[in-house]
């Protein structure tokens, strides 16, 4: 595996190169993150993570994460709300400390929420006191290739006929489609995650439809666990931030992006009697009530440890990742959807044994 070469930021001149990884809600973000923090071989990275819920789990799985040379204080995280929306209030002021640090980061990589459209955050290294000192390296767009294949994104033409027949005036949105759409618009790099899951023959299909949608010829790789080499990730010298019209958004033109098609909250769960028949559970709620991610912690009687769960779609994954402090067993889930949750009978389902 290549090292990651150092590069100065002393020289006059030189900008601190920043990456933006972007991707839908359970892409695989965080885990590319973090093996990409494995392999930094001592290179000042300081990672910027922002959540759309109010309960921050990414930033607290990679604090954890136990990688030398990967200090707490490198982790920024912004929660309650995607970056897209709260460039001014979040965005500005979190880049300006990081690079008027005494020592400042050689290399700055943002993972954005997986309901952010990357397009407004590029715009935003357009700030005079931004781009004088940073430029955007390049965009990762990360994609579940499993959710794609099986049409998670995909409009049904014969629904939405039937409805505009129905109904003439039936104006058809596709919440969903439209931040997938965009993401990939920005790419200067996408990664087809979870590439085990499939076969080759879904595998080639998932690539064709990706190609379909975008407006240029882009590096499109395969990976599993979001394992690739640094130096394929890092280095791009995209310039994204002098390249916005070549990065369509279905948002162009609009005032502003807001979120009002999902919602997200928190619920709290009691202390678990087994972890596979919790995992199992939430799935089941997952499909029961079509959330789009569960993601959090929770205790197991007769466990030291935390375990920490993954949720896309029925798709699940657990592992005890940490020691509990305390004594307070009481865990917490974010939950993910598009408008129209039923709270109250996802929050009872969710803390039924």
């Amino acid at each position: 595996m290549n090292s990651i070469v150092p590069t100065s930021i002393s020289a006059v001149g030189v900008k601190i190169p920043v990456t933006v990884i972007t991707g839908f809600l359970g892409a695989g973000k965080t885990t590319l993150l973090r093996n990409l923090l494995s392999q930094a071989h001592g290179r000042r990275i300081a990672v910027v993570v922002n959540e759309f819920g109010s309960l921050g789990i990414d930033g607290e799985t990679l604090r954890s994460c136990g990688i030398e040379g990967c200090p707490d204080e490198d982790i920024v995280e912004l929660t309650n709300g995607c970056l897209c929306c709260t460039v001014a209030d979040d965005f500005l002021p979190t880049m300006r400390a990081l690079i008027d640090r005494p020592q400042p980061p050689e290399h700055i990589v943002i993972e954005t929420s997986g309901l952010a459209l990357p397009k407004p955050l590029l715009k935003a290294f357009g700030w005079p006191d931004i781009r004088t000192r940073m430029t955007v390296d390049g965009v990762i767009t990360l994609v579940d290739t499993p959710a794609v294949a099986a049409g998670r994104f995909a409009d049904d033409p014969a629904a939405i006929a039937a409805q505009q027949a129905a109904d003439p005036s039936f104006d058809h949105d596709n919440p969903l489609a439209e931040v997938f759409e965009d993401q990939l618009l920005s790419a200067d790099l996408v990664v087809l995650n979870k590439t085990d899951l499939l076969d080759e023959a879904e595998l080639e299909n998932v690539e064709a439809e990706i190609t379909a949608l975008l407006p240029r010829k882009r590096v499109m790789l395969r990976a599993v666990e979001g394992k690739l080499d640094p130096a394929v990730l890092l280095g791009l010298d995209a310039g994204a931030e002098d390249d916005l019209m070549a990065r369509p958004s279905h948002h162009d033109g609009a005032d502003e992006h807001e979120h009002d098609d999902f919602d997200s909250f928190v619920v709290t769960v009691p202390e678990q009697n087994s972890a596979d028949a919790f995992v199992k559970h939430l799935a089941k709620v997952a499909v029961q009530f079509d959330i789009l991610r569960l993601k959090g912690f929770a205790a197991v009687k007769g466990k030291p440890m935390r375990l920490a769960v993954q949720g896309v779609g029925n798709r699940m994954r657990h592992a005890f990742d940490k020691p509990l402090t305390g004594d307070d067993r009481t865990g917490r889930l974010v939950v993910i959807g598009q408008k129209g949750l039923d709270r109250q009978a996802i929050e009872t389902a969710l803390q039924a044994h």
